[in-house]
């Protein structure tokens, strides 16, 4: 079944007896000579997307059937373990062919590895304590094979903003005989119109309220999506405002705990987290290809041979490269590092976000300032890039938070001197 059939037939549920957790999914080849498939067929359709503005079907159909919608299922459910290093590859490919549909498909794998890892704190399917109850999970995975199945966990509000700086959202989730009903009105639902399940982030209004996310299937009556998104960059990710009105889900469709014993929302996501950063690292590698094709075919008249032979484009191509190589140094040393189980790399990985966006921004900013006005040309693939790459500014952990982070750390290590 191709995407575009299924967006008729998408929310009819697979089985739900359907047991995925005893049979081994088909693996997915994240080789480079696969991930540069797929990062040229996105590629193909990006433009394109970015203009219209409307929801890349054919970019997710590509990841789908390159099984990349599946990274981070875990081995209870027939999946494998990916380490950060390769889903920084996964991703830089992604995003480097169509940021839109990377992101789109990094929210759908963090789902998968947030619910592999509450898996794993709970002691395993028996137990069945991950995020989502276990047979709504397993149907999830079942559908992921026949189907793109995208996942995301809906959270930002018009009021509140971003959760990351904390507060209590004011989406409210009510106990009924039959199980929750849900209110609330979200802002920047990413996907918003190619969910298959939605992930809403709500409180009840008891003293001490219960929080958590409520499991909503797509198609669930009282669902509206009120289209908001028309921004500069990643304009096809369908971040659009959701209403959820008397929206009923099962009991089990809601696993909220007390808000004083609920974690920190704050801070980064560890080495999973920087599958974000390599998205835009990816962009800015999609902006200097563009810039050497271009400084290397550009002939003016009045130089009779391209600009590439001139000492000023390769002094800038130059810069170019030193920001994306510091970039993929801190990226793939610390990947690596944090899958060996290096602690301090995973402290370090909140600072790892500003560092490597800020040299994908320069690098974007510099191969825009060489070729002047045609870099600033609507029809130029540089001028979406850039508009693209500007947008890994507000992604937590955001510049000022991480710097705050890190410079009450690095304060706190002080030692007055003895006597």
């Amino acid at each position: 079944m191709t995407l575009l059939e299924s967006r008729s037939g998408g929310s009819q549920a697979v089985d739900a007896q359907q047991n995925t957790a005893a049979e081994t999914l088909p693996l997915v080849d994240t080789s480079p000579a696969a991930l540069a498939a797929v990062t040229a067929k996105l590629a193909e359709t990006a433009g394109e997307y970015d203009r219209t503005g409307e929801f890349p079907w054919a970019g997710i159909q590509v990841v789908h059937d390159a099984g990349l919608l599946r990274l981070g299922i875990g081995e209870l459910y027939g999946g494998r373990n990916v380490s950060s290093s390769e889903f920084a590859r996964v991703f830089q490919a992604l995003g480097e062919g169509d940021p839109s549909v990377a992101l789109l498909t990094a929210m759908t794998v963090f789902q998968h590895v947030f619910q592999q890892q509450s898996n794993a704190a709970a002691g395993g399917i028996e137990a069945d304590g991950g995020l989502w109850p276990a047979a709504l999970y397993e149907r999830l995975v079942a559908e992921s094979l026949e189907r793109p199945s995208l996942v995301n966990a809906i959270r930002a509000e018009p009021e509140l903003g971003a959760p990351a700086r904390g507060g209590l959202p004011a989406t409210r989730v009510e106990r009924t005989e039959n199980g929750w009903l849900l209110n609330g009105h979200k802002g920047f639902g990413t996907g918003s119109e190619g969910l298959a399940y939605h992930a809403v982030w709500a409180a009840t209004d008891d003293e001490d309220p219960l929080i958590g996310h409520v499991i909503v299937p797509a198609g669930t009556p009282g669902i509206e999506i009120v289209k908001t998104w028309d921004h500069l960059g990643l304009r096809a990710t369908s971040t659009h405002d959701i209403i959820y009105t008397n929206v009923e889900v099962p009991f089990e469709n809601f696993r909220g705990v007390p808000l004083s014993k609920a974690p920190n929302e704050r801070g980064g996501s560890g080495g999973i987290g920087l599958s974000i950063s390599a998205l835009y690292l990816g962009v800015a590698r999609a902006a200097q290809k563009f810039f050497t094709t271009f400084a290397n075919e550009r002939v003016p008249s009045s130089l009779g041979r391209p600009i590439a032979t001139t000492v000023r484009i390769q002094s800038l191509a130059g810069e170019i490269e030193a920001q994306l190589v510091q970039a993929e140094e801190v990226l793939y040393g610390l990947a690596s590092r944090i899958d060996q189980g290096d602690a301090d790399a995973l402290q370090r990985s909140l600072l790892a976000k500003l560092i490597i966006t800020r040299s994908s921004i320069t690098a974007v900013q510099t191969a825009v300032g060489a070729l002047g006005n045609p870099g600033l040309t609507r029809n130029n693939p540089l001028e979406r890039h850039l508009r693209d790459v500007l947008c890994s500014r507000v992604h937590p952990p955001q510049d000022d938070a991480a710097l705050l982070i890190a410079g009450k750390r690095v304060l706190a290590s002080y030692v007055a001197p003895a006597g």
